[in-house]
């Protein structure tokens, strides 16, 4: 394990590149297989493994190999490469490549799959690069939560040191799987101990007012457009307010040269360059809509109007996607993928593009925002093992070569899916979220629900405005369009008992709660595959 410097300056540290060709090699086989399986699940099941966790297992697996050639693994920042290439490759290939090429494939456009899948190359590999370039900055501190990283660092950590905080993980992963075997949702508390306690409490509201709706009162919230529209109102007033955020810190002329320092004390990205990187982020998505709309051909008997109107809201979607499920990830642990990209792509609809437009506006932004999530995850864990930001030269250099790694995991699990999607497809392994994307493209402009949505909008906007810091409106959203009410009696008892007996007694077993959960999510999902 590398030497931990306290020191900012001119401290030393030795730089361990993610290009070495044992990384690489073993990094590459892995990311294949983690594209492959988690490909497979998502088809299957429905839903995605916890891809850090998964990538956690995997490099500490290696590291144990009594081998010569395996013993640079018992690096942690080695490790920390393997578990990102792995989280990225299971990542882009079920939850970004995958579910967009599967919308089209539903949809009878078989000639648009290969296409799309070079559009999510394009469109995820960016999103990689702009989490990168922001995390740690104004607007994605890297001291705020990121619940899922610091449960992936404590784990690779106890591996490593072994002792007291080894068996507190240990004991959670054990509570974790038995709790999942009963369908207990053993997750949700650990995220509860580690994420914004108050972000937490809002999603817990959201999911106890839409699963418990209808059963006392007998109206399914689940068949209006009520929790689209909250989520319309809080996600727009979150972007509002990130914009409003990164200018007050990057101002000179209503800040002292002091007060922006000690403003932005402690982080390694300034309001400027996040500034910035987001005007470059909407300017290379602009080129990403132009480029991914040609190979797909979907501008063929479009106006010029509304084939630069297409483009200019596949590049905001695509920027505002990644702010709002950042920012959510960023405080609870949660991103609202499925949720953010249904907004945008219902109002593509409602813009009048057709079916074919909007399915690969929402493939590209469903390969652009969720894994923003993922790459903040693997970056917290980094952080973590890397001092925390004890030392920004070294933060600053590791997370350099994460972001390349993640990049190439990105790339292995897209390729992944240009491969084997087609035989999966036609195995009927069909992602849910895909034929729901499908079914909303071809249901047409509905004014009558262009109107709910803005009503229910407001009151959206209000909640956000209201819960600024802690993205409440965004949180409750994400909430109300998720029926699963036992996760949302989990999150609240747990931020009940946080409140009651601390944060001590959870140390790193909330970490040993989220892996046990999802390795137990992942190995049983692997097993349903073959059944």
């Amino acid at each position: 394990m590398e030497e931990k410097n306290s020191k900012t300056g001119a401290s030393t540290f030795e730089k361990i590149r993610f290009s070495e060709p044992v990384t690489i090699i073993f990094g590459s086989i892995l990311a294949v297989l983690s594209g492959i399986i988690c490909m497979q699940i998502m088809g299957k099941v429905g839903v995605s493994a916890n891809t850090s966790i998964l990538g956690a297992v995997f490099a500490m697996l290696i590291s144990k190999i009594p081998m010569t050639l395996f013993g640079r693994f018992k690096s942690l920042e080695r490790q920390n490469y393997i578990q990102t290439i792995v989280s990225g490759a299971g990542f882009s290939a079920a939850n970004c490549a995958f579910v967009a090429v599967a919308i089209l494939f539903v949809m009878g456009e078989t000639k648009a799959v290969l296409p799309m899948a070079l559009g999510c190359i394009f469109g995820t590999v960016i999103s990689v690069y702009t989490v990168g370039s922001l995390f740690d900055s104004p607007l994605f501190p890297a001291r705020e939560a990121w619940a899922p990283g610091v449960a992936t660092a404590e784990v690779l950590e106890a591996g490593d040191e072994g002792g007291d905080k080894a068996k507190r993980v240990i004991q959670g992963i054990i509570v974790g799987i038995v709790g999942s075997i009963f369908k207990l949702p053993v997750g949700a508390v650990g995220i509860v101990f580690i994420a914004n306690i108050v972000s937490m409490l809002a999603l817990g509201i959201g999911l106890l007012i839409r699963g418990y709706c209808a059963p006392l009162t007998g109206f399914d919230l689940g068949a209006t457009s009520i929790p689209q529209g909250f989520m319309v109102g809080a996600g727009l007033i979150a972007l509002l307010q990130s914009i409003v955020s990164i200018y007050q810190s990057s101002s000179k002329s209503k800040k002292t040269k002091a007060d922006q320092e000690a403003c932005e004390e402690g982080l390694t990205v300034s309001g400027g360059k996040t500034k910035r990187t987001l005007i470059a982020a909407l300017l290379t998505h602009v080129a990403g809509g132009v480029f991914v709309g040609i190979i797909c051909g979907i501008f063929t008997g479009m106006s010029p109007a509304k084939m630069v109107l297409w483009v200019i809201w596949t590049a905001f979607a695509s920027v505002a996607s990644m702010i709002i499920i950042g920012k959510a990830a960023m405080y609870s642990g949660w991103f609202p993928g499925f949720a953010v990209t249904t907004i945008f792509m219902t109002i593509g609809v409602l813009m009048g593009f057709s079916p074919i437009a909007v399915a690969v506006l929402t493939g590209y932004i469903s390969s652009v925002g969720p894994c923003f999530a993922d790459m903040g995850y693997d970056l917290k864990t980094g952080w973590i093992i890397r001092g925390k930001g004890k030392n920004s030269e070294r933060e600053v250099y590791g997370r350099k070569q994460q972001v390349f790694i993640e990049m190439l995991g990105a790339f292995i699990g897209i390729i992944v899916v240009i491969f084997f999607a087609d035989m999966t497809l036609k195995d009927g392994l069909i992602p849910a979220t895909s034929v729901v994307f499908a079914t909303t493209a071809e249901m047409g402009s509905n004014l009558a629900l262009l109107k709910e949505l803005a009503i229910w909008a407001v009151p959206g906007a209000i909640v956000q405005i209201l819960g600024r810091k802690y993205m409440f409106g965004v949180l409750l959203a994400t909430g109300l369009l998720i029926n699963n009410p036992i996760y949302g009696i989990g999150v609240i008892v747990a931020v009940v008992f946080r409140k009651i007996i601390g944060d001590e007694f959870m140390n790193c077993r909330d970490a040993g709660l989220i892996a046990g959960d999802g390795l137990f999510s992942f190995f049983s999902s692997l097993v349903k595959m073959f059944i």
